[in-house]
């Protein structure tokens, strides 16, 4: 029986009967070594990110496309990215609770190679275009995750910078606020906020400008041949992308992405509480 097909048998968790069984040790730490970002966490952190990865592997469901076979090791490298953002948002004693931002997607779609996506939209003029979009990844509102391979195993290397399953989950709990926006659910406090309200209009005090800041220094760089910024370019294609791809960088060049966006910086380091 596949390590997956075992953790979905496991999934009476749900009910809370029993815990899933830990992820075989040389699966994990093949994943672990494989990605930096991963591999430099302490020890503890690492510990927490397997209980939280076998509840993750036991709560969605893997399919691949154009007869793509997943491994349980494909399994184990996306489980290990997506809980990295939930690592400190749990209770201490069971960090799986925070899988709750997860709670409106069960499948995950790997497809073998990149995908293009015919996409239409209608400008002011109220002329619609019609254009493709090539894609590694995808996040449906209240629907699955769609990801590239190639792109996951590529995350955090010289050929991709970020990590495609940070971005894809990074929508997933922004959309948790009704959609996609830039702009994530917000506990009361956040910020010195009084309420949540308080806390949504803080955060658009920092990331509204920033924003539109990096926006500019992109036209700069494309139309008048000025430095191109280290982040990611596509975060200029709208708020929710900028999030997304500011959440990439967060976790996986975190000093680089302080010093470019410091104040961008402790505010996700606020939001994911790792603070404390």
């Amino acid at each position: 029986m596949s390590l997956h097909r075992l953790l979905r048998r496991a999934s009476r968790w749900l009910r809370g009967l029993s815990a899933p069984p830990p992820i075989p040790p040389a699966l994990w730490q093949a994943a672990v070594a494989h990605y930096p970002f991963i591999a430099r966490l302490p020890a503890p952190a690492l510990a927490r990110l397997e209980r939280l990865a076998r509840y993750f592997l036991a709560d969605k469901q893997f399919t691949g496309a154009h007869d793509l076979r997943v491994t349980d090791a494909m399994a184990v490298a996306i489980a290990a990215q997506a809980c990295l953002p939930l690592l400190w948002l749990g209770r201490p004693n069971k960090p799986e609770t925070a899988l709750v931002w997860y709670d409106d997607f069960v499948g995950i779609v790997l497809q073998p190679s990149e995908v293009i996506a015919h996409r239409q939209s209608m400008d002011e003029a109220g002329v619609v275009h019609q254009y493709s979009e090539i894609l590694t990844g995808e996040a449906m509102q209240r629907g699955p995750l769609m990801l590239s391979w190639p792109a996951v195993q590529q995350a955090g290397s010289e050929h991709d910078r970020g990590s495609v399953v940070i971005h894809e989950c990074a929508h997933k709990m922004d959309m948790r606020s009704g959609h996609a926006d830039g702009c994530p659910p917000l506990r009361r406090g956040m910020l010195g906020s009084r309420n949540a309200a308080h806390a949504r209009r803080l955060w658009a005090a920092l990331w509204e400008p920033a924003y539109h800041h990096f926006c500019d220094q992109v036209t700069l760089a494309e139309r008048f041949g000025a430095p191109h910024p280290w982040l990611d370019p596509y975060a200029a294609t709208a708020p929710a992308e900028f999030f997304a791809v500011a959440c990439e960088a967060h976790f996986v060049h975190p000093e680089q992405f302080a010093l470019d966006f410091p104040q961008l910086a402790g505010s996700l380091r606020e939001f994911f509480n790792q603070e404390g």
